[in-house]
Parts: C-alpha cells; sequence; structure tokens
C-alpha cells in the first residue's frame, strides 16, 4: 500500500499540471496590438500591418466637415461626441513642426475634461459609429504633450476597457511628426468584431484635436493575436498524459 502513494502523488501533480495548462491555454486572450509614431510612420505601419494578414483597410480623409454639427454622417461610419456637443472641424497646424505640417485633413477638439479616464471618455471623447463592424482603428492627433503632464490617450472598442495607445510625462516628448506636436496612434483588437470605437485623453487643461484622416479596418479574428486553437490545446494535454504514463512505468519498473 505505501508503493501507491508516490504515485497518486504524481498523478495528482500531473492532472493538476495538465488542467492548469488546459485552462490558460483556452482562455487565454491576447492584448490587441498598438500604433503609436509620427503620423506618416505610424500610418504606414498600420496599413502594412493589415494587409499582411489581407484585411479590409479603409482610409478616410476629412475634409469639408459641416460646421456646428452634433452628428457628422460619412460613408461607412458616423461620428458624434459621446456628450452630445457640437463639433467645429478645422485643419491643424502642428505646433513646433519644422518644416511646418498640418494634419492630413480637418480635425475635432477633443480636449479632455477630466483626469480621471472614464470622467474624460464621458465628457471629451469622440465616438465612431460604423455600420459595418470593424476591429482596427486609427487616427492622427494634434497639439498633444504640449502641458498637462501625465497625458495618456486611450481607444476603446464598443465601450469596453480603455486600450492605452500613448502616453507623455514632460512638455514635447512626444513630438514626433517633423518634431512638432503631431502623432498617429492606432488598435487592432482580432479577439472579434466591433460597431463602435471611442478615443479621447486625459490631459485636462490642455488643448487636443483628432481626426486628419482616419483609418479603420477588420482583420480574420487570430490572425494577429492568436492563442492556441483547441486542436493545439488538446495535443499538449494528449503530450502530457503520455509524459504521465511514461512516468508511471518508470516508476513501476524502479518498483
Amino acid at each position: 500500500m505505501n508503493n501507491m502513494k508516490p504515485v497518486k502523488t504524481l498523478l495528482s501533480l500531473s492532472f493538476a499540471t495538465l488542467g492548469s495548462l488546459a485552462t490558460a491555454t483556452l482562455s487565454a486572450q491576447a492584448a490587441p496590438v498598438v500604433f503609436f509614431d509620427n503620423m506618416f510612420t505610424g500610418a504606414t505601419s498600420f496599413d502594412s500591418t493589415v494587409n499582411s494578414v489581407d484585411g479590409t483597410l479603409n482610409v478616410d480623409t476629412w475634409t469639408s466637415l459641416p460646421q456646428g454639427a452634433t452628428i457628422i454622417n460619412r460613408t461607412d461610419y458616423s461620428v458624434t461626441k459621446v456628450d452630445g456637443s457640437a463639433m467645429f472641424p478645422s485643419v491643424y497646424t502642428l505646433f513646433g513642426s519644422s518644416p511646418s505640417t498640418n494634419t492630413s485633413g480637418q480635425t475635432i477638439d477633443i480636449s479632455p475634461s477630466s483626469s480621471d479616464v472614464e470622467l474624460s471618455r464621458l465628457g471629451s471623447a469622440i465616438q465612431f459609429t460604423f455600420t459595418t463592424p470593424v476591429n482596427g482603428f486609427g487616427l492622427e492627433v494634434g497639439d498633444w504633450a504640449t502641458c498637462c503632464q501625465p497625458s495618456n490617450l486611450y481607444i476603446s472598442f464598443d465601450g469596453g476597457t480603455p486600450i492605452l495607445v500613448g502616453a507623455s510625462t514632460v512638455f514635447g516628448d512626444q513630438f514626433l511628426t517633423n518634431g512638432g506636436a503631431g502623432v498617429f496612434v492606432g488598435a487592432i483588437d482580432d479577439s472579434g468584431t466591433f460597431s463602435s470605437v471611442q478615443f479621447w485623453g486625459n490631459g485636462v487643461g490642455e488643448f487636443l484635436v483628432a481626426g486628419g484622416e482616419i483609418r479603420y479596418a477588420r482583420v480574420e479574428e487570430g490572425s494577429l493575436t492568436s492563442v492556441p486553437e483547441p486542436a493545439t490545446a488538446l495535443s499538449l494535454l494528449t503530450i502530457g498524459v503520455l509524459s504521465t504514463a511514461a512516468k508511471l512505468k518508470q516508476y513501476n519498473k524502479k518498483s
């Protein structure tokens, strides 16, 4: 009877390990892919990533947007402020840029209303509502990192957990486009598809604009941040069971 105790212990440990492996494998969720760079390199990186997995990419340059509207309708989506306020689009010239550089198109004022992430979302975020679900989104941001640090930028899909896409801690640390206050930010979450996207910042007290050239995309689920498929998980479990059996066989021979 004493010889059975090590066997039981080995079995318990082995199957406990396999159970943990199965749980971790099947429940793992990969983080979204984040894009943060100057306006030109960032946009190119976003496009290349979508194209690398044969995704569908759309680019919309904001021109001739209406003034004073609370909703702006584009071909594939509509634009609103989460707080319902009116929008007055304009092209932004990047502070400090040399040579002088403008955003690719018009932008909308989304100056943060609070340093609290959720309160600023409610008071200043811009929302894009799509007619066909997407899972990739990017845009240009202007006049950021000019004051009021710490100042962060966030994207959220379908009102979910904010995704940090930019962080500034001191004046000028993110003047990335021709030395001026302009960046491209974006995110792709291939865990599913989404009907709305929100974008905002929390550097309360700073002037902040977003828009210019909007990028939105759809890639296959799991094509960029895939986790092991069920078949892979089953293979791992099978290997574990065989390993356990081999150890038991060796133990029996020694006994």
